[in-house]
């Protein structure tokens, strides 16, 4: 009994953390999805002090006088500012873990398959600064498919499309391992200011991101005839300088998006080209899986299976799978050790 308490005081939960361009999400072993916040930070331009954090900080984006800055340390599913990042990090573990151990925790975090060896160290360094006592990197698209309950240790090929906010990344998986991935900087973020700009040169019209995420996410991309929409939208009129109002449909939002969604396309069926074809079968006969935040969109699912004329499906948490599939790591040392970015690639 005493050496339990004792083991508890020293040592920190291991933990699995999903750093994405919007969201970060951290799951704790033996409780589950403990986090899910986005990933922004506001700070103070005269001090460096810290004023908010996720879910305050993404309130703040585009609302702040010139003294405040309101950022999103990632870009394109890698860290674009490293000291930002490490606070934002360093936060979120504290909120998940506030009693400071003497042994930190061992972390297992999700790396985008095409991440640079320069992107993956800086992952590792900002791990071990905050107090790490074990790093891991699991390529996303392996841990969207463990999530997802796939095939992942069998000579068996599975496709998983992850849509995220920075990167759209196709991957094919068999064995415990990528065997053919593409990925592009082409994700929910672009379609966000693509929106923005339809605005902008249609109607002289001016929005903010968060205003063009309620839109994507309420309009979707290819809306069936029973659930054609139309949406109030404010903002200000360019001509004017003043504030307005006006009405956006869901039928205009393929001719909105279609710059976007045929870049992630093409990059599926490039990834389809590919294919080995001892795999190319397994493919066909199992579709392709749609994760991430993006593969939500409306309508989408249904132009990817038009396009490529093939099954294509949503897993069941397209926005957890990527955490949950970490998350099932911490439980399995051995699968760990099988899917793990290998040390000479970091």
């Amino acid at each position: 009994m005493l050496k339990s308490v004792f083991s508890f005081k020293l040592l920190s939960r291991d933990i699995a953390i999903d750093l994405g361009t919007t969201n970060t999400l951290i799951y704790k072993k033996g409780e589950g999805i403990v986090l899910n916040a986005p990933s922004a930070l506001a700070i103070d331009k005269k001090d460096g002090k810290v004023l908010g954090i996720g879910f305050e900080a993404k309130q703040m984006l585009g609302k702040t006088p010139q003294n405040i800055l309101a950022i999103r340390p990632l870009q394109d599913g890698v860290i674009a500012d490293f000291d930002t990042t490490h606070k934002m990090i360093e936060y979120f573990l504290h909120k998940v873990q506030p009693r400071k151990a003497v042994i930190g925790p061992r972390l297992v975090i999700g790396v985008p398959s095409q991440a640079t060896k320069v992107e993956k160290r800086a992952l590792v360094d900002i791990a071990k600064a905050v107090g790490a006592r074990k790093v891991a990197l699991v390529a996303e698209p392996v841990a969207a498919v463990i999530g997802a309950d796939l095939p992942i240790s069998e000579p068996v090929g599975n496709m998983i499309v992850d849509i995220g906010g920075g990167t759209s990344e196709a991957a094919i998986t068999s064995l415990n391992g990528v065997v053919i991935s593409n990925s592009i900087r082409i994700a929910g973020d672009e379609m966000d200011q693509i929106i923005i700009q339809y605005l902008k040169e249609k109607y002289n019209f001016f929005i903010g991101e968060q205003m063009a995420e309620r839109i994507k996410i309420t309009l979707g991309y290819l809306p069936i005839k029973e659930d054609k929409k139309k949406m109030k939208i404010r903002g200000r009129d360019l001509n004017t300088g003043f504030p307005t109002e006006i009405e956006l449909s869901s039928e205009q939002m393929k001719e909105i998006l279609d710059p976007v969604v045929t870049a992630i396309v093409d990059m599926v069926e490039a990834t389809l080209e590919q294919c080995p074809p001892e795999l190319a079968g397994d493919v066909m006969e199992n579709g392709i899986y749609l994760t991430g935040g993006g593969s939500c969109l409306k309508g989408l699912d249904r132009y990817i299976s038009s396009r490529i004329k093939l099954p294509v499906k949503l897993v069941p948490e397209p926005l957890l799978s990527v955490v949950l599939g970490l998350g099932k790591l911490l439980e399995d040392h051995r699968l760990l050790s099988a899917v793990e970015v290998t040390p000479n690639t970091i």
